[in-house]
């Protein structure tokens, strides 16, 4: 019997493997328990379809994080902070301030989780700032900050 694994079986393959198995087991186990499906030749091209789809909308996801990372990497944003002493900053400029910042000056808005700081930002001056945006993607956004 032919069966189509809807999820990863371990010992028998991976979730999208057309795998050729005994027909208690795939009967009883793989399609009882929901892991796989009969692989009928309406189940292969509804999956080969949803593949196509998931690989379209991957590739256009990649296209627009490869322009959002060029964009990124030629803006600068400006967040004004108060200062104490020795051009110290009182706190951090956070990654929600910076992300804010970049909502507010440039209209793009990006979830704080991809902002990836090293160091906290504790000083007046220009600092780069590095974005982590998927699919192996990276952008560098320049940050002067400056006292009140």
């Amino acid at each position: 019997m032919k069966v189509l694994l809807t999820k990863d079986v371990k010992g028998l393959g991976k979730a999208g493997e057309v795998k050729e198995v005994k027909d208690g087991y795939g009967k009883n186990f793989l399609i009882g328990k929901g892991l796989a499906q009969h692989a009928t030749n309406d189940v292969l091209a509804r999956h080969a379809a949803q593949e196509r789809k998931r690989k379209e909308n991957e590739a256009q996801e990649i296209a627009e994080l490869k322009a959002l990372a060029l964009k990124l990497d030629k803006l600068e944003i400006v967040i004004t902070k108060k200062i104490g002493q020795n051009n110290h900053l009182f706190g951090a400029v956070t990654k929600d301030e910076i992300a804010n910042a970049l909502q507010e000056q440039h209209g793009i808005e990006i979830d704080k989780k991809h902002i990836v700081s090293k160091e906290n930002i504790k000083t007046v001056g220009e600092h780069d700032i590095d974005f982590k945006l998927g699919h192996g993607l990276h952008a560098t956004l320049h940050v002067d900050v400056v006292g009140e």
